[in-house]
């Protein structure tokens, strides 16, 4: 890519996109440390059983849940080992591909999200929240238009 095909971003543009990453990493890592003394499972732990508690049947396919949660497929494997050893989700067998099955949230599992949420809705009250002024519903039409259009791009690619 030649300097003149590069897409023009200028200083006020990154300063908005840095400033983003920062506030996305400091907030993950406040939670993720409130969260470790509480002596409660990891912020990633708390990412799939939410995503398993909001999907149809508190289940997904492996694959599916990857992509819910960002990480690789091989990646989420190495994770849903741990959580299945503590018995807050189950592999399924999927009927109609014998290759796939699906990972299924389970009581005690339901349990332990509901015992992380104060902890997690603590950093999002006290860092995030005061952060939104007076309208809120802005930002988040903001933020779900980038990821809208990240999605587009990403489909136009692979077609």
């Amino acid at each position: 890519m030649t300097s003149s095909s590069l897409p023009r971003i200028d200083e006020d543009q990154l300063a908005a996109w840095r400033a983003f990453l920062r506030a996305h990493s400091t907030m993950l890592r406040r939670i993720a440390r409130d969260l470790e003394e509480a002596g409660l499972p990891p912020l990633a732990w708390y990412d799939v059983l939410a995503a398993l508690r909001d999907a149809p049947e508190r289940r997904l396919r492996q694959v599916d849940l990857a992509e819910r949660v960002l990480l690789s497929n091989s990646g989420l494997s190495r994770l849903l080992d741990r959580i299945e050893a503590k018995g807050l989700v189950e592999r399924l067998a999927c009927a109609t591909d014998r290759r796939s099955f699906f990972i299924g949230l389970t009581p005690a599992g339901e349990s332990m999200l509901e015992e992380m949420w104060p902890v997690y809705a603590r950093g999002i009250a006290d860092d995030f929240l005061p952060a939104l002024g007076s309208d809120p519903s802005e930002i988040g039409r903001t933020l779900e238009s980038i990821g809208e259009q990240c999605d587009a791009v990403r489909a136009a690619s692979s077609e």
